[in-house]
């Protein structure tokens, strides 16, 4: 999978955000109108003669992909398409200008975690009415459909998800004497205990979990069924004073102390590099994402396919809840072609787009029956399985304007404190749910 998609919004993003306004969030928009026999249907539209722009990202949904949308759109409704393909750099505060203005982009392709940014400055159309039209009877993963929801409004429709998984050597652990993969935590914990009895050297983690990772240590909370924060009669209440989120804190904790290097407890995933760490021999498990496994071959051609395998992470009962990276789509408030733009996006979202076109990509669906499709259709690799198995549970941050100024570094702070036992669970626990609640209800 490709790097750019977990590109986080920037502080000069939020504050544009915050100071600039775009106005009415609730328009029809266009001028054709749609040929539909009930409120809330996506239905014919005309729209010859008439060009619809979308913004779409570097990186993101491959060009023939979006061909593929763009014959369809056409044939549909006799309207052209524009694409304008957009760098990261800066990419929050550009669409919100673009936003901000009486022309902006019809159609643009927005990180999942972002919509709420762009929607609390009344950039993006509300599109509750059309959310079952959207959806096409389909159910999208939650990881990219509830940061898409705020106060109970769709301002978002899901494109594609990626999501990170356990990737392990399967050398070392059939040298361990572990020769199948975990299915439930307490095989996974046994078959570490045997790794770890296998390689002693202080350095040697046999499940390399950073401190500061904490995209994979909220699995955990999320397992026990804690959360971030929720919503209660209407502010931002912190989740992690709760006795569930407690409880996997310590389970976290308890985990990464024992299988994880001691000098791990302060770091995150970049320096050092985990897969390199895990490309020298230095540990024999990850949670990454898809695109680590080609990281790690780079790193030492003598790993191959066939030493590795992929799980997803074993939780209380099933497997972990995961975080979700992707897209989704959004609609300018602004945008005097709304109703052709709910066309694209209906096509964009549409099953046959998503379990050929999506997945062809490397990407995963945006809905629990298209990743289930996609593991039955006997299609993807050995190693790409487990992703999409993965993303069928899966977890989002705050749908809140405010939440990128939660994210880095505080997240990472916070784990560290208690992976590195600077802090208890509980004490770290007051007072991130302090800064959380005054963050996210500001």
């Amino acid at each position: 999978m490709r790097t750019s998609r977990i590109v986080a919004v920037g502080a000069a993003g939020i504050a544009a955000a915050l100071a600039l306004s775009a106005c009415s969030s609730g328009g029809t928009g266009g001028t054709g109108g749609d040929d539909s026999s009930a409120p809330g249907t996506i239905g014919k539209v005309d729209g010859s003669g008439r060009t619809l722009t979308v913004w779409s990202m570097t990186g993101d949904l491959s060009d023939d992909t979006i061909a593929a949308i763009n014959t369809k759109f056409e044939a549909e409704t006799g309207a052209k398409v524009k694409v304008e393909t957009q760098q990261w750099k800066d990419i929050a505060t550009k669409i919100t200008t673009a936003l901000a203005t009486d022309t902006p982009p019809d159609v643009i392709d927005i990180g999942n975690t972002q919509v709420s940014t762009f929607a609390a400055s009344g950039g993006l159309a509300d599109l509750t009415a059309y959310k079952d039209a959207f959806a096409q009877g389909q159910t999208w993963l939650a990881g990219l459909a509830d940061p898409a929801t705020i106060d109970g409004k769709l301002y978002a429709v899901p494109s594609f998800g990626a999501t990170r998984t356990v990737i392990y050597n399967k050398t070392m652990w059939k040298d361990a004497g572990v020769t199948a993969a975990p299915t439930t935590y307490d095989e996974l914990t046994a078959a570490l205990e045997k790794v770890k009895a296998k390689n002693s050297a202080a350095d040697f983690s046999s499940f390399y979990l950073p401190g500061q990772y904490w995209y994979a240590a909220m699995q955990w909370v999320w397992d026990a069924g804690g959360d971030i924060a929720a919503l209660k009669d209407g502010k931002w209440v912190g989740g992690f004073s709760s006795s569930q989120s407690q409880s996997g804190l310590e389970a976290w904790k308890q985990f990464q102390n024992t299988y994880s290097s001691k000098a791990s407890q302060t770091l995150n995933t970049d320096k050092p590099d985990q897969d390199q760490v895990f490309a020298d021999g230095k540990a024999s498990a990850i949670i990454g994402n898809n695109w680590e496994i080609g990281a790690i071959e780079k790193a030492n051609p003598k790993i191959t396919d066939a030493d590795l395998g992929t799980f997803a992470m074993p939780g209380a009962s099933g497997t972990q809840p995961v975080m979700l990276a992707g897209s989704d789509w959004g609609i300018a408030a602004k945008s005097k072609n709304q109703d052709l733009a709910r066309v694209w996006v209906k096509i964009a979202a549409s099953p046959d787009i998503q379990n050929t076109n999506v997945v062809k990509d490397g990407w995963i669906p945006n809905s629990v029956e298209g990743s289930k499709a996609a593991v039955d259709s006997g299609n993807l690799t050995e190693l790409q399985t487990a992703f999409f198995q993965a993303a069928q549970n899966s977890k989002a941050t705050p749908a809140s304007g405010n939440w990128a100024q939660l994210e880095d570094p505080g997240f990472k702070q916070f784990f560290q404190s208690i992976a590195s036992g600077t802090k208890s669970p509980a004490d770290a626990a007051k007072a991130w749910d302090d800064t959380i609640n005054s963050t996210l209800n500001q």
